[in-house]
């Protein structure tokens, strides 16, 4: 069987990869029985795959699903063809999204703005905000203030009023939440004034900055904090003769557009749009694939559990096998 390199990688990749040559049907392979027939090492799962239509499905409003979830960061889908029924603000995290498709106009204290596939933004910690989406599916991503953006933006929020064709300015609510803005972590909700809300923004020289990177090789980087990274991966094609571990950071992986095989240590699979992907750190993977392939990456240093159910499994699958897929 033939060789393969593992790149040894750290977060936050500050730092050039270690590089080893490695055998692939050793790397893939069960582990070796001792001598002695004792088990040293634990069962593992294999890796599990969430998948969510990537097209929009009419469905009544609901709360955004869940998806992975831990004291430090939490992942969610939502689709919406309504708005929210309230303003929210956060009190500790900073709350980032990407828009898979449709249109989402997004009306903050800061500026309002149409959202459409491809834009990611971030809602810095204790802004107000609520969505307007048609024919909508976004990703939310909660994490602890501060992020900073990491790649330049290409518009920003402004003060329109109306915000939206046929919007009309009423007395609503306004939420506050806080440990990351999770179900049953609501702090206080009270009656606000939507139209003095938007107006607000007249006063304020900061806007959202709205971020779409181009389909560089590799991976974008948008949003950095000390303990998670958010960006965006792209590749035209791969071997997957090149395996990643990182050591000390979870991978999570959403497709955006195109087919893959990801092989990992705790089995094969293929993902389509709409799968996600969870690879917990120290594990080494790769990808197969001959056509464009895009993803969200998202690196977090801390343990990010599934909490959605599971869609489908890997499979272990040998190295002979992996190597007709290329």
């Amino acid at each position: 069987m033939g060789t393969v390199h593992e790149h040894f990688e750290t977060f936050p990749f500050d730092a050039p990869p270690r590089v080893f040559v490695r055998r692939e049907e050793l790397l893939l392979a069960e582990p070796l029985t001792p001598p002695d027939g004792r088990k040293r090492w634990r069962d593992h799962p294999e890796i599990q795959v969430v998948h969510f239509p990537p097209e929009y499905v009419a469905q009544p409003f609901a709360h955004p699903r869940g998806v992975y979830e831990s004291d430090f960061m939490r992942l969610e889908w939502q689709t919406m063809d309504n708005r929210q029924p309230f303003y929210h603000r956060n009190c500790d995290v900073d709350e980032m999204s990407y828009q898979v498709t449709g249109v989402r106009s997004l009306m903050t204290d800061l500026g309002s703005v149409d959202l459409v596939p491809g834009d990611f933004s971030r809602l810095p910690v204790g802004v107000a905000h609520d969505n307007y989406g048609r024919e909508d599916i976004h990703i939310l991503f909660y994490v602890p203030a501060p992020v900073a953006e990491a790649h330049p933006h290409y518009r920003t929020s402004e003060v329109t009023i109306p915000p939206f064709e046929g919007w009309e300015p009423v007395i609503t609510n306004e939420l506050i939440t806080e440990c990351l803005a999770g179900p049953g972590h609501d702090v206080v909700m009270a009656p606000t004034d939507e139209l003095a809300l938007l107006e607000h923004a007249k006063e304020e020289s900061e806007r959202l900055r709205i971020l779409k990177p181009a389909d560089a090789a590799g991976t974008t980087w948008l949003y950095t904090s000390s303990h998670v990274l958010i960006g965006r991966t792209f590749h035209a094609s791969s071997d997957g003769r090149v395996y990643r571990r990182v050591r000390n950071a979870d991978e999570i992986q959403y497709q955006l557009d195109g087919r893959r095989t990801l092989v990992t240590q705790r089995g094969t699979v293929p993902l389509e749009p709409g799968d996600f992907a969870r690879i917990p750190a120290g594990i080494a993977f790769t990808s197969i694939h001959h056509e464009p392939s895009a993803h969200l990456t998202v690196a977090s240093a801390r343990e990010l559990p599934q909490v959605a159910e599971t869609t489908k499994t890997a499979e272990r699958v040998p190295a002979d096998q992996i190597e007709r897929l290329r």
